[in-house]
């Protein structure tokens, strides 16, 4: 049995300073206690007096056939199946030397995750996966696949899901940032097939989120019925316009937004790109504001970083998306659900991740001081605990190892 004694633990939702014993039994948690607990004889200490124990963090938006590099969704045809594979691990492997255990693959090519994720694979992280992305002809992110046309192939689309054992259906509502061409302030499907989507899914047993940056394609996705959006920037044709009735009705009808913050330092957006953010007037400390503003109104948001698409986004930036959620004003703790507790529940995970509970997986981090004084105590991970195995925070590659290796 393995106890892990910290200051302090932050269990999904709150919390506790007052410094506690976690027990970890092969890959579960077994017992969460107090201080002054009496740890039995026999047991593996790892002892962090000054550090936090949280849950594994969940990345709710990744792109894991994206290698971060200039162009990686638009390179995707160049890439062999053995390419993909190599691909999806090296990502999954910086996202767990984060902390990350726990990713939403919202897009792949060719299938590639879904696929990757039906052999076996020890000491990675858990992965959930769309498969292609459902997307218009010659729409966003057309290159991996899922390109359709008109109500029946939107509803054959879903089936297919279903049928390879897709956990989500996305859905590209509007144009994207990184696939010039598209129009990101309009829509590329109307609110009759995307509620033709839905209504498959449901059918299905599948949720859909919708990649929304258009205002018309926010509406349209609401009066769908999506279980969740992507993005929701409310881009218009020249400006952001956040009205309140559709902030209303996304809390009102329990719609999951993912906002996708979180950048690389220094991170200088393509040009294309950056003439569009102008356009709009909108940068990173604005976005994180209007999250705020929507988790104020009651919208539950959800932490995913769009990672993998382009060197501003490279996989692994989660805990630095957290930090910038705190800079826009949300509390330190409600960030940190966003990645923890209400990320699990909105993935369909919160009977078992998520949360520092009895009987849930032992996928949990340990940083060094207190994130909710201190937020950027998430870029000092010391340890990971992947399904029961403490792992160190990096190797020289930047890689989650083992603390023999």
């Amino acid at each position: 049995m393995l106890a892990l004694r910290v200051a302090r633990i932050f269990d999904g939702r709150s919390l506790t300073r007052d410094a506690g014993v976690v027990f970890v039994e092969g890959d579960r948690i077994v017992g969460v206690e107090s201080s002054g607990y009496d740890i039995p004889s026999g047991c593996e200490i790892l002892d962090r007096p000054d550090g936090t124990l949280l849950p594994g963090l969940i990345d709710a938006h990744v792109h894991l056939v994206g290698d971060s590099g200039p162009g990686a969704l638009e390179r995707l045809p160049g890439f062999s199946p053995d390419d993909l594979s190599r691909t999806i691990e090296q990502s999954l492997r910086v996202q767990l030397a984060t902390g990350v255990t726990t990713v939403r693959d919202l897009g792949d090519k060719a299938w590639s995750v879904v696929d990757w994720r039906a052999r076996p694979h020890a000491g990675l992280p858990t992965v959930l996966a769309s498969g292609p992305p459902i997307t218009s002809r010659g729409g966003h992110c057309s290159t991996m696949g899922g390109e359709v046309t008109g109500v029946d192939e939107l509803r054959a689309a879903v089936r297919e899901r279903a049928e390879r054992g897709a956990d989500i259906v996305k859905i590209m509502a509007s144009g994207g940032m990184t696939t010039p061409g598209t129009a990101v302030d309009q829509g590329q499907f109307t609110a009759e097939e995307l509620a033709a989507v839905v209504a498959e899914a449901d059918v299905a047993g599948l949720p859909v989120t919708a990649h929304a940056h258009a205002l018309i394609s926010i509406r349209d996705a609401i009066a769908a019925g999506v279980d969740g959006i992507e993005h929701c920037t409310f881009l218009t044709a020249d400006s952001v316009y956040v009205p309140d009735d559709a902030i209303a009705a996304l809390a009102a009808q329990g719609i999951v937004v993912c906002p996708t913050i979180g950048r690389a330092p220094d991170a200088v957006p393509p040009p294309h790109l950056l003439e569009r953010l102008l356009k709009a007037g909108m940068d990173l400390e604005s976005r994180a504001r209007q999250v705020a503003h929507a988790h104020r109104a009651g919208v539950t948001i959800i932490s995913g970083t769009d990672g993998g698409i382009n060197p501003g986004k490279p996989h692994g930036i989660l805990p630095r998306a957290i930090a910038d959620l705190v800079a826009g004003g949300m509390a330190p703790a409600d960030a940190l659900a966003s990645a923890t507790s209400t990320a699990a529940d909105a993935c369909g995970l919160g009977d078992r991740k998520g949360h520092v509970r009895v009987d849930y997986d032992a996928d949990l981090i340990v940083v060094d001081g207190d994130p909710l004084s201190d937020i950027s105590a998430l870029l000092r991970l010391d340890s990971t605990i992947l399904a029961g195995e403490v792992l160190t925070s990096a190797g020289d590659d930047g890689t989650a190892v083992r603390p023999e290796e």
